[in-house]
């Protein structure tokens, strides 16, 4: 991390009394695991951090286009979309490093009339997953793997042209090419050191397998620390690539002649004092990390909707795309959906199967619940499976579709136990809300099928 990349509200007051910072952004994610929030004017900021502030309830229930939608209970006309109030995790705030003269802090999404933490907020949902685990006598530490593809448009040139011919910042398939990937170096490097500014340690990028593909590895941490960092991450790639004159995007499969884009998971258990790695017993598997990966296993097809939240995520799930399309599990296999990596300490569990699109939080808590599962249950993983699995047909598939992802979150008992029947009912919605709009929408597929051949 870089020195003093993070903030403790003391630093901030020093940084504004010399002019250093004078704008504080002050943020929360939504459902789709976007940044909302305000920018305040720094010293303001200063006089009211014990305030927090206020943002309308309906930012919670909204579709991407921001239009409110109906069919909520937690908002809605008729309950008048109130206020709800967002107070800063002063943990996060740090410097924005992707910007000019600004601090950045997360918020916690809170009740006004309750005074607790709304609970359909992703990170209130996270939050609530983590202190499960800790009752249990665990923390976990997670690390997430992003995947992007690049483009010489601008995201202004992009929209103009219906997001399409766009031109890919490479020309040929540049895994781990070091000339390739030397061709977008000017962004790539100002953005691990944009990120290592804002307290999010950078580890390495790299060139991946689709033209114009890049991966930024970030460190492990903690999984709600994780989450965050997760989701400053892609927020702050974008506005760097907007102050740059390019465009990204972590669409799950933004073109169906290239590779998809993925989110993959790693996550170990360690004890409660987050010193030892339960998942390693002296060299070996323990009962506890084959439970996690049981439960792990088990239960993906119900928190589905977690690692692939949209209409395209389904797309990416194509076999021999180095994207998973079976429920298995191997050691150092990439064709598997889980693949198991490191030993001693870095004993982890790669989860292959989330997509570059999901919600962090989202796809967090869902680990934790399905592996906490797994744990109470004794939940044993099946065999492991050796070759390739693209190939072994018998094997349990991931929902082919995001309505068949809905039905399965919708009527698992286990979600309903882990998040409360208002998470699952509010999450069932808003997916299904977007399949609507999905299907109402004439695509550019259809013209070219039907216009002139029907």
């Amino acid at each position: 991390m870089a020195t003093n990349a993070m903030l403790s509200t003391d630093e901030l007051r020093a940084a504004v009394a010399t002019g250093a910072i004078d704008t504080v952004i002050v943020a929360f994610t939504d459902p789709y695991g976007r940044l909302l929030g305000k920018r305040f004017d720094a010293g303001f900021f200063c006089d009211s951090v014990d305030d927090g502030t206020h943002a309308c309830d309906y930012l919670l229930t909204a579709d991407m286009e921001m239009e409110p939608v109906g069919g909520y209970r937690y908002a809605s006309w008729e309950l008048g979309y109130g206020d709800f109030h967002l107070v800063p995790d002063l943990n996060t705030l740090r410097h924005a490093g992707w910007t000019e003269h600004a601090a950045f802090v997360l918020c916690d999404v809170v009740d006004d009339d309750a005074h607790r933490r709304v609970t359909v907020a992703p990170r209130t949902i996270l939050r609530a997953q983590v202190e499960r685990l800790a009752a249990s006598g665990y923390t976990a530490m997670a690390a997430s793997e992003l995947e992007f593809f690049l483009y010489d448009d601008t995201y202004r040139e992009a929209h103009d042209k219906g997001y399409r011919d766009l031109r890919p910042a490479g020309w040929y398939i540049e895994d781990y090419h070091l000339l390739q990937a030397s061709r977008v170096e000017p962004y790539m490097r100002a953005a691990r050191k944009a990120l290592a500014a804002s307290g999010v340690p950078v580890e390495n990028s790299k060139g991946e397998w689709g033209r114009g593909q890049h991966e930024l590895n970030i460190r492990y941490a903690e999984t709600l620390e994780m989450a965050d960092r997760h989701t400053v991450m892609k927020h702050a790639m974008k506005e760097l690539a907007e102050t740059t004159g390019i465009s990204l995007t972590f669409m799950a499969k933004p073109s169906s002649d290239e590779a998809g884009s993925s989110g993959h998971i790693h996550l170990s258990l360690w004890d409660d004092s987050a010193t030892n790695n339960v998942f390693d017993s002296d060299g070996t598997d323990s009962d506890v990390f084959r439970w996690f990966l049981g439960g792990w296993m088990k239960y993906l097809p119900d928190f589905m909707v977690c690692y692939a939240p949209t209409v395209n995520s389904y797309k990416r799930y194509v076999d021999g795309s180095w994207a998973p399309t079976r429920i298995a599990w191997s050691r150092d296999n990439r064709t598997a959906g889980f693949r198991v990596v490191g030993a001693g300490p870095a004993l982890r569990i790669e989860n292959r199967i989330p997509g570059a699109d999901c919600n962090p939080y989202l796809a967090y808590a869902a680990s934790i619940a399905s592996g906490l599962a797994g744990i109470e249950q004794r939940i044993e993983p099946p065999e492991l499976f050796d070759g390739d699995v693209y190939q072994a047909a018998n094997l349990p598939r991931v929902p082919y579709t995001l309505e068949q992802a809905i039905d399965a979150f919708d009527t698992s008992p286990i979600a309903r136990a882990a998040f409360g029947d208002d998470v699952v009912d509010h999450y069932a919605h808003f997916h299904q809300v977007e399949v609507g709009a999905f299907n109402a929408f004439v695509t550019d597929w259809e013209r070219s099928r039907y216009f002139e051949r029907i």
